[in-house]
């Protein structure tokens, strides 16, 4: 029986050459509150690159957010705590790369 299609939602980032780690770390820590604020997240992982192959063009971290439906993801994007996080990356971030799908098995 074939799995129940999940949305994925996949945010990447390339912080700063300057941006201190602590600043980086304040950054995955709040990104790491956002499920316990937004009942609509259905999971939530998060990773730093790893591959050998030289080819992420500056990303270094991954974070991967799970919901049951588009609805859902609308709701989280402009949910007032997802609002409030994005507000806090300007002075870090260098660029983001974000990418929606729909599991296939």
């Amino acid at each position: 029986m074939p799995a129940t299609p999940s949305l994925r939602h996949v945010v990447l980032f390339a912080f700063k050459e300057q941006a201190a780690q602590e600043a980086v770390d304040a950054v995955v820590a709040d990104f790491g509150r956002l499920p316990a604020e937004i009942p609509v997240i259905a999971a939530y992982e998060w990773g730093t690159n790893v591959s050998p192959e030289g080819l992420n063009q500056g990303f270094t971290h991954c974070f991967t957010l799970t919901f049951a439906s588009d609805a859902d993801r609308d709701a989280y994007l402009v949910h007032p705590a997802h609002q409030r996080f994005v507000d806090t990356l300007g002075s870090c971030l260098e660029r983001s790369l974000v990418l929606d799908y729909w599991t296939q098995a």
